[in-house]
């Protein structure tokens, strides 16, 4: 009985010691949980949902859990908000290839979200320090969408904003301006919440509060509504006629390519089809017609039978055509635009300047050819680089072209407008991402570049969803998914420019001198601590 006793004893005195153990360890789990399910509603926020405002939240929590940490805590934590962020978001990156890439695109574009962690929790000891930490968010988003491989900046905040009240900021500042605002508004609720949770500790906590809540939240709010008078509708040099063609393709997935005849012939089809509308009285004369990348991905100048067919759809049509075509010359390949006049044929071209790693030109090639030699043979060739902005004469209108993958480039879109696009087109190829979110989150990208530049923007997309989009982001007509279908739309010719056009890449740049400001700050004050403490 005695033995009995003890051993009783032994293990009332022992179960006290291990519950506090197992407890620290569920608490420690609460700061990584809530950074992942953070990035996770941040994602949530984006499209093909219009749960735009949902973002505040996400960088609210996200804010919470890096607050006063130090840098190496915030490393870790900003890796977990990345992932959470970036693997659903990304997931159409691996539909057609398999989860190896997708997985290796997100572990690799995490790292700058990590490392904006870190930034972000060292000056967020700092006083006004959510507009230090929106800073830090978007040079890191400047980073990513240079490096690696010229960068990939899907993914940035502006593009999780066509539906909400920011977005005319677009215009003031652009890209960098719109997400800025928005990351501030996440900080600031934040910090208004933590310090609205000691209300009744200090008149000056109070204060606080309220004057924090007022600049992080309501400024950009205001700012936001000031913008809207940047954005209008109104033509300026005159209207155009613009029809946009959705061929569609004989097959989903990377095997559409295989039967590339069948592509041109689609468009070439639901071409002359608009054309017997346009001559029924059913709908209007184009003034000219806009087909997507890769509808002809056969070369019209190496092969007579695809420029015979381009020339009988212009014939039927009477009208001018943007084609997009895959074309070869001296050897090297181009994904180029053709503009293909009734009368005269091939009259200008432009080649896509920004083009696509591991889509379209295949980095590190012998490395992953050792790998698996499967992903190099999906990219036999690499396509090479255009050198010249895209303006396409057609008539009276000048239209700027931004081909798929360089919607998402602040820079390949501007400089169109610059150089005199009255009007913005993005013919894409997104017959390869099936049925997936990846054309919701490009059709998004362009409704903010719609508003950024003040342009109406067309999409033709070869399966969809092909749209019209105008200055004020507004999408007018679109069609479905993986139909043949064609939008025709008379449109507003603006040549005005906005300042975030005038600006260029200045408002990125004075935000990136803030958040060096900040870390600068930051980093001295952490080294005059330790040096006041002896360390």
């Amino acid at each position: 009985m005695t033995v009995t006793a003890t051993s009783v004893d032994r293990q009332d005195q022992q179960e006290p010691s291990t519950a506090p153990t197992r407890g620290a360890r569920l608490l420690r789990l609460v700061p990584a949980a809530t950074a992942a399910l953070s990035g996770v509603l941040l994602y949530v926020s984006f499209p093909p949902r219009t749960l735009w405002w949902l973002a505040l939240p996400a960088f609210a929590l996200f804010g919470w859990v890096l607050r006063g940490r130090g840098w190496k805590a915030g490393l870790g934590l900003g890796y977990l908000f990345g992932l959470g962020f970036l693997l659903p978001l990304l997931v159409w990156t691996g539909v057609e290839v398999g989860p190896g890439p997708w997985i290796a695109l997100v572990v690799i574009e995490a790292i700058f979200v990590a490392l904006v962690g870190a930034g972000v929790a060292a000056v967020s000891k700092l006083p006004a320090w959510p507009v230090w930490g929106a800073a830090v968010w978007i040079a890191g988003e400047a980073a990513r969408a240079r490096v690696p491989f010229r960068g990939f900046p899907w993914g940035k905040i502006a593009f999780g904003q066509a539906d909400g009240v920011f977005l005319p900021l677009a215009a003031l500042g652009g890209t960098p301006v719109l997400g800025f605002a928005v990351v501030l508004c996440g900080f600031g609720l934040c910090e208004a919440v933590r310090l609205g949770l000691r209300w009744r500790r200090t008149r000056e906590v109070r204060r606080s509060a309220a004057a924090l809540a007022l600049i992080s939240m309501a400024v950009p709010a205001l700012s936001a509504v000031a913008a809207r008078s940047l954005v209008s509708d109104k033509a300026e040099t005159g209207t155009a006629t613009v029809a946009v063609i959705q061929g569609n393709v004989p097959r989903l997935g990377l095997d559409f390519n295989s039967q590339r005849r069948a592509v041109l012939d689609f468009h070439a089809r639901e071409t002359e089809r608009l054309a017997a509308e346009v001559k029924a009285g059913k709908k209007a004369q184009p003034d000219f017609v806009l087909w997507p990348e890769n509808s002809s991905d056969i070369d019209p100048f190496a092969n007579p039978d695809a420029a015979a067919v381009i020339e009988q759809a212009a014939e039927a049509i009477d009208a001018p055509i943007s084609v997009g075509g895959v074309v070869e010359r001296d050897g090297k390949l181009y994904n180029e635009q053709i503009l293909w006049d009734p009368e005269k044929g091939a009259t200008q071209t432009y080649d896509k300047r920004q083009v696509q790693p591991f889509g379209e030109f295949l980095p590190m090639r012998s490395l992953i050819g050792a790998i698996n030699d499967e992903w190099t043979s999906m990219v036999r060739q690499d396509f090479s680089r255009g050198s010249e902005p895209g303006v396409f004469d057609f008539g009276d209108a000048k239209v700027g072209l931004a081909t798929c993958y360089e919607a998402a480039f602040d820079w390949a879109v501007r400089d169109t407008v610059t150089h005199g696009a009255q009007i913005i087109s993005v013919p894409s190829n997104n017959a390869t991402f099936d049925r997936s979110e990846m054309t919701y989150q490009q059709l998004a990208m362009s409704r903010v570049r719609a508003v950024e530049h003040s342009r109406t923007v067309t999409v033709p997309v070869t399966s969809g969803v092909s749209a019209i989009i105008m200055p004020d982001g507004e999408i007018t007509q679109k069609t479905g998914m993986f139909v043949a279908d064609s939008l025709v739309q008379k449109v507003p010719l603006r040549s005005s420019e906005t300042p975030a056009t005038k600006l260029g890449i200045l408002p990125e740049i004075a935000l990136l001198l803030v958040a060096a400001g900040g870390l600068g700050w930051a980093i001295g004050a952490g080294m005059r601590g330790r040096r006041a403490g002896g360390v």
